[in-house]
């Protein structure tokens, strides 16, 4: 297990969403400034994205966020933030998050969060993201993709070694908990990448 300093979290920016989804993205940026976990985010100004960094920047923490050009445009970026980088595209956005983080959580999202779990669930496979990744899942939202996954490793697309590849935390605390506890990831497991 190594340090963890700094939280990769994927999240929503719609604003129309259940009460309890914004109560953990708050809960989750307590715990990440008062756990001294600089969070990494999309940049987002609205719905959870801007929650989180809200709580975040509230209780003393730090907060880079990731963004590309058009979304700046679009008025979609937090203006307050510790740091902005701002990215030409969408790829670019990704692989920066992932390079700046030494953990990864997912609270309850869209298209937009649940493709950025799976991408980074995949580089974890393929050894090139090796840290942990815990799944957030809030009053059961992820259930269905959490099945799934686990029916890939049924029907052989994954191994079963793959399912330590996330771990699934129900509240913000063990989110925080989980991510300082799981093990690095064995590079070498990309050997098994092909079943």
């Amino acid at each position: 297990m190594k340090k963890i300093k700094s939280v990769c979290v994927y999240c929503a920016s719609s604003s129309k969403i259940k009460p309890s989804f914004f109560e953990a993205a708050d809960e989750l940026g307590r715990l990440l400034a008062q756990n001294d976990m600089r969070c990494v985010c999309g940049a987002g100004n609205q719905g959870l994205m801007g929650t989180l960094a809200d709580s975040v920047l509230d209780n003393g923490g730090e907060v880079l966020g990731v963004i590309p050009q058009f979304m700046i445009n679009e008025g979609w970026c937090h203006k307050g933030l510790t740091q902005t980088i701002v990215t030409a595209d969408m790829h670019e956005r990704k692989e920066r998050m992932a390079q700046e983080a030494d953990a990864v959580i997912a609270l309850p999202g869209g298209c937009g969060t649940m493709e950025e779990l799976i991408e980074i669930i995949t580089w974890k496979q393929l050894g090139l993201f090796l840290n942990p990744i815990v799944i957030l899942n809030i009053d059961g939202y992820y259930d269905p993709l959490i099945a799934m996954l686990h029916n890939a490793i049924t029907e052989n697309f994954m191994r079963e070694e793959h399912a330590r590849m996330w771990q699934v935390a129900q509240t913000p605390r063990e989110a925080i908990e989980l991510v300082q506890t799981a093990p690095v990831w064995d590079k070498n497991i990309r050997k098994i990448a092909a079943i």
